[in-house]
């Protein structure tokens, strides 16, 4: 739960920026919000920033990115993570 909860509050920091939404894990919809997200940094081309990332942080990234979607599908199983 420690990576789900650092994504998220890293998500909110960046969203508070820019005058976003704000994300939370606590209600359904939330959690599906944040899913949708992790499946959309998790695709390809985000997550090699369109090649340009060297591949030994493609692969750290994508460690990342799987230890939170792990941690949220664990504490929803209704949640869709395509990517994975």
């Amino acid at each position: 739960m420690k990576e789900l909860k650092a994504y998220v509050e890293q998500k909110n920091r960046w969203s508070a920026i820019f005058k976003g939404p704000q994300y939370e894990i606590q209600t359904a919809q939330g959690r599906r919000k944040v899913a949708a997200e992790l499946d959309m940094a998790l695709s390809p081309e985000n997550l090699s920033c369109d090649g340009e990332l060297p591949r030994s942080q493609v692969q750290a990234k994508y460690r990342q990115l799987s230890r939170v979607a792990e941690q949220l599908m664990a504490l929803d199983p209704s949640v869709k993570i395509y990517e994975l």
